[in-house]
């Protein structure tokens, strides 16, 4: 299983394990800005029974002398397209039987790790070739098969699941005893991207409270500083803390770990997209998704349009509850009440025919130098692969340390760029005030 963050290693270990019981998992971290650190692979919780870190290319050579039965990329969708065309070349030499079928190829598997509310048509375009996509909801499962149609492409691929890290004890108001009520609010790295909006959730996250001294909030953070994640996080609530007026009161504090054992102890989830909520939503713990910045496509809590969850900080401060709709959550896959252990078994069926089979087609993505000359090339450029799925020449098959000094160079040009917007945005500023007042 290839995985080039900690969402997608928890998404790609868990669905693997979901797929096929008694398994030899061995995990392959790509190496690039999010690769995750020990630290965060331990807060996942998901163990491999061997793990190293990868090249692209050190990838492709690994599974092309292996004899692995399922390959699950588990990778950001540019990703995956060049692992899709490296492993259709290379597994092109395989012998062929008598009917031209290739042999002993493994079967391909990949999907996304949560909510897909942006780049529906161009993620969906770049795991196509994979021999299962798995949908984690039946939403899902429609949209992407549109999507592929629409291309004239093949939708067999497409496979309803849900998300495999779905699970917990259900939420029992009455068991809570002696412990404070507990409201969480699940903090993202880069939704909101921008410092007033963060600053505004937390303050909110604090004054909420401050109004309920008798309750305790937490703020559920994905990393540490110097950490990354799926979402590189530019403005860290760690820091935005410390610069908070006031600090934060005393039942307000930072938290980290496992989501699923601070749902443990979670009477009210908070977020403005997270994951998280349908985490919460599983385990029918009451959970409100954020109206305070706007619904809007760039937050992604339009996804949740019609949940029953839209609320703002205001009502929650007031004392109201968020109420899911059960159809919703039915189509989004989040069916707490039984059927969420069966919602593997047609992928299962599915790659136990495939990994049976006495041989699989060559792999086919949808993207080749005909049908994307101009898109295609860079894609597989970036992993160091030819046009054709080729390591480019010198291409190396090993991990390359990132210098301390290299480090450095791309913080200072990146705070050097944000420094230059800035100014640039205050020297046209009163331009633009004066043109709107014509």
């Amino acid at each position: 299983m290839l995985a080039d963050s900690d969402t997608r290693w928890k998404w790609g270990a868990l669905t693997a394990n979901r797929l096929v019981s008694d398994i030899r998992l061995d995990g392959f971290l790509l190496r690039g800005r999010a690769t995750p650190t020990p630290r965060q692979l331990d807060e996942v919780g998901v163990r491999a029974d061997s793990l190293r870190e990868v090249t692209g290319v050190e990838f492709l050579r690994t599974v092309a002398d292996s004899a692995y039965d399922v390959v699950v990329l588990a990778c950001v969708g540019g990703a995956v397209q060049a692992m899709l065309h490296g492993l259709a070349r290379a597994t092109a030499t395989a012998a062929a039987g008598p009917d031209g079928v290739r042999r002993k190829r493994p079967v391909v598997v990949t999907g996304y790790v949560g909510v897909v509310y942006e780049k529906l048509a161009d993620g969906l375009l770049l795991r196509h070739g994979a021999d299962l996509v798995l949908a984690n909801s039946r939403h899902d499962a429609e949209r992407f098969r549109a999507v592929y149609r629409g291309v004239n492409a093949g939708t067999d691929s497409v496979v309803e699941t849900a998300l495999p890290f779905l699970g917990g004890a259900r939420h029992d108001e009455q068991a809570r005893g002696d412990r404070p009520f507990t409201v969480v609010f699940a903090a993202q790295p880069s939704v909101p991207e921008n410092r007033a909006d963060r600053t505004y959730l937390l303050r909110r996250a604090a004054a909420h409270a401050r109004l309920h001294p008798g309750r305790e909030v937490l703020v559920k953070l994905r990393s540490k500083p110097g950490e990354h994640t799926t979402h590189i996080e530019e403005l860290p609530y760690q820091k935005l803390a410390a610069r908070l007026p006031g600090g934060l009161p005393d039942n307000c504090r930072l938290v980290y770990g496992h989501m699923g054992e601070v749902l443990d102890r979670t009477d009210l989830l908070v977020t403005v997209s997270s994951t998280a909520a349908l985490e919460a939503l599983h385990r029918h713990i009451p959970t409100a998704v954020l109206t305070d910045l706007g619904v809007r496509e760039a937050l992604g809590n339009h996804h949740f349009l019609g949940s029953g969850c839209l609320l703002s900080w205001d009502e929650l401060d007031a004392g109201r509850t968020p109420e899911a709709d059960a159809g919703w959550l039915g189509r989004q896959g989040v069916a707490a009440d039984g059927p969420y252990e069966t919602a593997f078994d047609a992928a299962r069926n599915r790659l136990a025919e495939l990994v049976a089979a006495d041989g699989l087609p060559p792999i086919r993505p949808y993207y080749t130098n005909a049908t994307a000359p101009g898109y295609l090339p860079g894609i597989l450029a970036r992993h160091a692969l030819d046009p054709t799925g080729e390591p480019l020449p010198g291409a190396s098959a090993e991990p390359r340390e990132e210098s301390a000094l290299r480090r450095a160079t791309r913080g200072f040009a990146r705070d050097a760029a944000r420094t230059a917007y800035r100014q640039g945005v205050q020297r046209v500023a009163p331009a633009i005030r004066r043109w709107g007042q014509l």
